[in-house]
């Protein structure tokens, strides 16, 4: 097979790469490779099993026509100043400006139109005041919140434009190597149903998402890929009462906060935040069972999630971050059977695990009916355990009612963002016609930067 842009990953910095080239007018023919299902073909059975079936070969909450992150809660962040360090490698101004461009393109689809957090008022100036007398950072970052259920509708119809503007779409799909020869890229190995071919393009657009950041990591190092070691994110996901969060839900919709907590002084920040949202599961091809968060337009909860990201930076001689990150992971879901640990705040600090009788009559219902009750101390890092006790109390002077009893703290939420290719400008890697982008990449983290960094890559293919 052959083609002119091959692109492995359908995720947004795949398929808004693809839109930015139609819409300038490219007449190259464009494929992209996507080991998941369509959009409209991709639905979890927990709605109905109330747990997780562990489907095969691939879990649809992960994998598939618009990636990961539209499978959570569809929120783009309008800032430069949030969504992962590619401002550093095109500047600020770009930046900003790819992602003003970038919401155009998403609300020409469908989009809605009301933004969150979008306003500097008394309620925001007393909580950033609050949160500089705890010791932590308010980053205001605008927000367009798609919710789970309407992110399915906007990008089933972005599959549908670009299925009509030919793009060849191979689904179920999955790309196994790189063929590179004399430091040049000459294309991508596949395989489907089990059987192998190959697709030569004159450029190859790698865009994984961070599920495929492992397997990007595995071929950087086989072909000599200039890549680094980056930050591996290691925390837990956090469910209060939407009442303890009512005035943040409110006025900002996404507290963004950043602390150093003594003694380690590492990073650590909210992310993703779900007003009346719901902790879910997601699964990874080794069997890796991780908790991230959905939010909806029209359902809603009685609890907010949020999660709690430690950053943890390695130096010589260990250069596997992602492998240790998902240790920490695995040792969890030996604890828990296979699935998602939950245990209260309050029964960590008494230095006891929690059981299932206890979460029964507790103010903060799970809202992951399948989590397993137990001690995610027994897994946690001591380093990274510590950070985020301490965080959440520094929380509680922002919020009163955070560091409660009854707080559940789910584990292990994991971010595969790592290994960092190294790229020009033009997103050139030091093998010729190679370009990688998106959160595979180590660059962005988040929908928005991901679908910008496309847009950038777009135009520069064209």
């Amino acid at each position: 097979m052959k083609t002119d842009v091959l692109i492995i990953g359908a995720g947004p910095a795949g398929i808004f790469t693809a839109i930015e080239m139609i819409r300038r007018g490219s007449r190259k023919k464009i494929t992209i490779v996507e080991k998941g299902k369509a959009v409209e073909d991709r639905s979890c059975p927990k709605s109905i099993t109330k747990h997780c079936v562990n489907c095969r070969p691939n879990c649809n909450i992960t994998t598939g026509f618009s990636g990961a992150g539209a499978f959570s809660d569809g929120k783009l962040s309008l800032s430069c100043e949030v969504g992962g360090e590619l401002p550093s490698l095109i500047g600020s101004e770009l930046a900003q400006q790819t992602i003003n461009y970038t919401d155009e393109i998403y609300l020409s689809f469908g989009a809605d139109t009301h933004v969150e957090g979008a306003e500097e008022t008394d309620e925001v100036r007393d909580i950033r005041r609050r949160a500089i007398g705890a010791g932590l950072t308010l980053v205001l970052c605008p927000i367009r919140h798609l919710g789970t259920e309407k992110a399915h509708e906007l990008y089933a119809a972005i599959e549908n434009f670009l299925v009509e503007k030919g793009v060849e779409l191979l689904l179920e799909t999955e790309c196994t190597n790189l063929i590179i020869e004399n430091e040049c890229c000459r294309g991508a190995e596949i395989s489907v149903s089990g059987r192998s071919d190959s697709i030569y393009a004159d450029e190859v657009v790698v865009a994984t998402g961070r599920r495929g950041a492992a397997w990007l990591e595995d071929i950087c190092v086989e072909h000599g890929i200039a890549h680094q070691p980056g930050t591996v994110d290691i925390g837990v996901r956090v469910e209060v009462r939407s009442e303890v969060l009512e005035t943040v839900n409110r006025v900002l919709y996404e507290s963004k906060l950043i602390g150093y907590p003594k003694p380690f002084k590492n990073k650590v920040r909210t992310f993703c935040q779900n007003p009346g949202g719901f902790v879910s599961q997601e699964n990874y091809d080794n069997g890796l069972a991780v908790v991230n968060g959905h939010s909806y337009k029209d359902i809603k909860s009685e609890n907010t999630n949020v999660a709690i990201l430690c950053s943890h930076n390695f130096s010589v001689p260990f250069n596997q971050p992602i492998e240790y990150a998902q240790k920490v992971g695995e040792l969890t879901n030996m604890l828990a059977d296979g699935r998602i640990l939950v245990q209260r705040y309050g029964d960590i600090l008494d230095g006891k695990r929690t059981w299932e009788k206890e979460l029964a009559y507790s103010n903060v219902r799970p809202t992951l009916p399948d989590a397993v009750a137990g001690d995610i101390t027994s897994a946690m890092p001591y380093r990274s355990m510590i950070n985020i006790i301490n965080f959440i109390q520094a929380m509680d002077e922002v919020v009163p009612g955070f560091a409660a009893h009854e707080t559940l703290l789910y584990s292990p939420e994991l971010k595969f963002y790592s290994n960092r290719v190294k790229m020009d400008t033009d997103f050139n890697t030091n093998v010729k016609g190679l370009h990688c982008l998106g959160d595979s990449s180590g660059w962005t983290r988040g929908l928005m930067m991901a679908s910008a960094m496309g847009v950038l890559m777009g135009r520069k293919l064209v």
